[in-house]
């Protein structure tokens, strides 16, 4: 039995006035109104949401009911997989209607993060490392990032042009995209040097090579396949493939992202499609370099190769693959929780016709790439239109 997303809904990613149940009701009654079924059939609840320490409610499977009444009494059940937690929500949601064991689900992905100042924020994400080895005092995930970074510029050279080019064509994305958090064009030249506005934060990543802190929700509705016939707009979810790597990256060579390898084949593989069969990606852009070597791992490049595939413009917007059309969680943002169910929303919504000023021509097929950790949790789907 396939799934299909017959409905969604998006808050603006940003700094929100909203708390965590706000952002939560806000997403699913958009998404829920979106689908045009009723909330009282909805069979099951998917909650993605990291949390960690951000916000002190931590039990959040049932907030969803406070706004909306016919929710109640529905089983609810919260997920959480790091920076996959939304991801991971879609695919439990799909696992229960492909098990026959629901005809209609919601899912929703959300974090507050904004309201903590930044000193907290970095060990709470670092709970997503593997502790034993990796969270010393003060280290967050951009000096993990940092090190990959440099490190893999010891062994490839100095690619901080195309990062630059990376950072600089997804915050120009992002500037098509209302949702997103950060909608200013910085341009090639103030990505790639270092000033006081950009300085170098860990390793050789400038502060335009990292993800925003952010909040927002994102939400989905989830059908069988035979359902989605007589809805008024849908797509099919062709493919999804989770692969969970070793945690410990003492344990993995960090400078290839296996587990992401191993997610696409294996989504390509189930969709029976090519990497030359997409129209459009979005991927797990927390810091520049992931993006890069993303591409490597999904097989755009050899590895060592990325920046091939950033110089060359061919993840541009008018390129043969467009990579983050969205903004990506650089421009976008990265509400932990919420970013895997907006990486599917806006693919949806590519896949529809339906994106506004994001709209690429003749998008027909997509991939969605979300990433726990340092490609520890890896997600990896292919939505179709239908």
């Amino acid at each position: 039995m396939s799934v299909s997303i017959v409905g969604w809904g998006h808050t603006k990613f940003g700094k929100l006035e909203q708390d965590v149940e706000g952002l939560i009701i806000e997403a699913a009654a958009a998404a829920i109104a979106d689908s045009g079924v009723p909330a009282a059939d909805i069979d099951a609840v998917y909650l993605g949401w990291y949390n960690g320490g951000f916000s002190a409610q931590d039990f959040g499977s049932s907030l969803v009911m406070n706004g909306i009444d016919e929710l109640r009494f529905k089983p609810a059940t919260r997920v959480e997989n790091a920076c996959a937690t939304g991801s991971a929500a879609v695919y439990q949601g799909a696992n229960l209607i492909d098990a026959g064991r629901a005809r209609f689900v919601l899912v929703v992905g959300v974090e507050k993060m904004t309201t903590l100042p930044p000193a907290e924020i970095g060990p709470i994400l670092m709970k997503a490392s593997y502790m034993k080895e990796e969270c010393e005092p003060g280290c967050g995930f951009v000096d993990v990032f940092g090190q990959i970074a440099a490190t893999y510029f010891d062994r490839y050279g100095d690619k901080s042009d195309a990062l630059a080019v990376i950072a600089a064509k997804n915050h120009a994305n992002g500037c098509d995209n209302p949702l997103a958090h950060l909608r200013k064009d910085l341009g090639y030249e103030f990505c790639a040097t270092i000033s006081e506005k950009n300085p170098q934060v860990a390793g050789p990543l400038r502060r335009t090579d990292c993800s925003l802190v952010s909040d927002g929700a994102a939400a989905l509705v989830l059908t069988d396949a035979s359902t989605a016939q007589s809805m008024p707009r849908r797509v099919s979810i062709a493919a999804r493939c989770q692969v969970n790597d070793y945690l410990p990256m003492s344990k993995r060579d960090l400078l290839y992202f296996e587990g992401c390898a191993r997610a696409w084949s294996g989504a390509m593989s189930i969709a029976g499609i090519t990497l030359d069969d997409l129209d459009l990606v979005e991927t797990h852009d927390c810091f520049t370099v992931a993006e890069l070597m993303q591409y490597e791992a999904m097989g755009l490049t050899p590895p060592g190769q990325g920046a091939t595939a950033a110089l060359s413009g061919l993840t541009a917007k008018d390129g043969k693959l467009p990579i983050n059309r969205s903004g990506g969680l650089k421009s976008k943002g990265h509400p932990i929780g919420a970013t895997g169910v907006s990486m599917h929303v806006m693919t949806a919504m590519q896949l529809t016709g339906t994106a506004g000023d994001l709209q690429l021509p003749n998008a027909a097929i997509g991939g969605v790439f979300n990433m726990g950790g340092v490609a520890v949790a890896n997600y990896c789907s292919i939505l179709k239109a239908d």
